[in-house]
């Protein structure tokens, strides 16, 4: 086992419903991650409590530690640890010390000590978010919305210019993944600074919650992407139409990433849209770009052992089972990459290329040379297939990386550690084509 150098602040509780001490839980937890570290992902499999082992495949677990050994580098100690009860449950979040940094990660027990979630935790002594030097709340109102459906909602924010009228606006779609509104990564929160950047230059905006941050039981089973993406953007669109003030023949969508990714799906479903913005959007299937994101930080991890390779070769081998079109003998709730094979045949059966091809309004395609996730390889694609559309512009900027800030360098995700926010020249950029003709 690594060197456990427990620093603890124990936050111990009078009446604890475990049978056995804290310090147990503790030397479970980093059990778990020893048993990880060595490659044993089978037996790490076997930490969970059988009503979940079926959320997280071992293959899975090979997955997360190889990401998680290209970002943060080799595993090497833990330094200290702390804990709550949480109902009926109890949660232990460590802090973990890694070759390039260090990370806390949580994880929470049954009365049985058995893990039904695992995560990485947000740091205490992570550095906060900074506001942009162009939020001026002289220029804008922030207004609390719900974005409705028939379970339940999610909360939203309707941001408008606070002088003048018949604004422009913007629907804000968020990546992969559950978000917040914000799309808050670690420090740094883009749809909050493009909101009210755009505000600033007279253009309102609605952002919202992912349903699957708010609602996660209800993305266990079968779903699609109209599930995850489509049906809030769609009704974030209807709420956009009936907003007083705004000029209801000038609503966009932006698609960030995946978002950006289905912006022509959602367009096709929304009609009246004036235009749409493709932000660091894949043009190739999912499986390709977390394939190409897979080998990147595989190579600038610089570890050349054995075991790295080992691990790098069968994390893809599980991104090569996402690539599926159709069921065949594969259950539809079968989990691959996090997500059932009915999400991955949907999502490989859509041409993104295509259906923005018969999109017959205002497209603007925006990436920055700086993203590791998505490349400038997806940012020709694009060019190359709406080279015929005079509707559309196109927009590569040297500096950005996937959250839209400048950086000196692509780097990996240690990079989205740092307070850095969305670039006003960006910002300056879509205002002008929203503006224009």
């Amino acid at each position: 086992m690594k060197s456990f150098k427990l620093i603890i602040a124990l936050l111990f509780i009078s009446q604890i419903t475990f049978g056995q001490s804290i310090i147990n839980l503790i030397n479970r937890a980093d059990s778990f991650f020893d048993t990880m570290d060595k490659g044993n992902f089978q037996e790490a499999h076997t930490f969970f409590d059988e009503s979940v082992k079926d959320k997280i495949s071992p293959d899975e677990l090979k997955l997360f530690w190889l990401r998680l050994g290209n970002t943060l580098g080799t595993f090497e100690a833990v330094e200290g640890a702390q804990n709550k009860t949480e109902g009926e449950f109890y949660q232990v979040t460590l802090q973990c010390v890694f070759t390039k940094g260090t990370q806390g990660f949580t994880f929470i027990f049954n009365k049985s000590e058995k893990l039904v979630g695992f995560f990485v935790a947000q740091s205490s002594a992570e550095a906060a978010y900074v506001e942009p030097a162009y939020a001026d709340t002289n220029l804008y109102s922030q207004k609390e919305i719900q974005i409705k459906f028939a379970n339940g909602q999610m909360a939203g924010m309707l941001t408008t210019p606070k002088s003048g009228t018949n604004f422009p606006l913007v629907v804000l779609v968020h990546g992969s993944g559950p978000s917040d509104m914000d799309e808050t990564v670690g420090p740094n929160k883009p749809f909050k600074d493009l909101a009210v950047g755009l505000a600033a230059k007279g253009i309102a905006s609605i952002r919202y919650v992912k349903r699957s941050k708010i609602y996660p039981n209800e993305f266990t089973k079968i779903f699609t992407a109209k599930e995850e993406v489509l049906d809030d953007a769609l009704a974030a669109i209807e709420i956009a139409k009936s907003t007083p003030g705004i000029n209801k023949a000038q609503i966009f969508l932006m698609g960030h990433s995946l978002g950006g990714m289905l912006a022509p799906r959602i367009a096709a479903l929304a009609p009246d849209l004036a235009g749409i913005i493709l932000v660091a959007a894949p043009a190739r299937k999912l499986s390709d770009v977390i394939a190409e994101q897979n080998k990147y930080l595989y190579v600038v991890s610089g570890d050349t052992t054995a075991a790295m390779r080992k691990q790098f070769q069968e994390a893809a081998n599980e991104i090569d089972r996402s690539r599926l079109l159709k069921l065949g003998d594969i259950a539809p709730d079968s989990v691959i990459l996090s997500a059932p094979a009915s999400y991955w045949i949907d999502i490989n059966n859509y041409d993104q290329l295509a259906s923005a091809r018969r999109f017959t309004k205002k497209i603007l395609v925006i990436q920055g040379e700086n993203d590791f996730q998505v490349s400038v390889q997806d940012f020709n694609i694009w060019r190359a297939a709406l080279a015929a559309n005079r509707n559309a512009s196109f927009k590569l900027y040297p500096d950005l990386n996937h959250l839209l800030s400048s950086q000196k360098e692509k780097g990996n995700g240690m990079q989205y550690r740092t307070p850095a926010n969305v670039s006003p020249r960006l910002i300056d950029d879509i205002s002008v084509w929203i503006k224009g003709k």
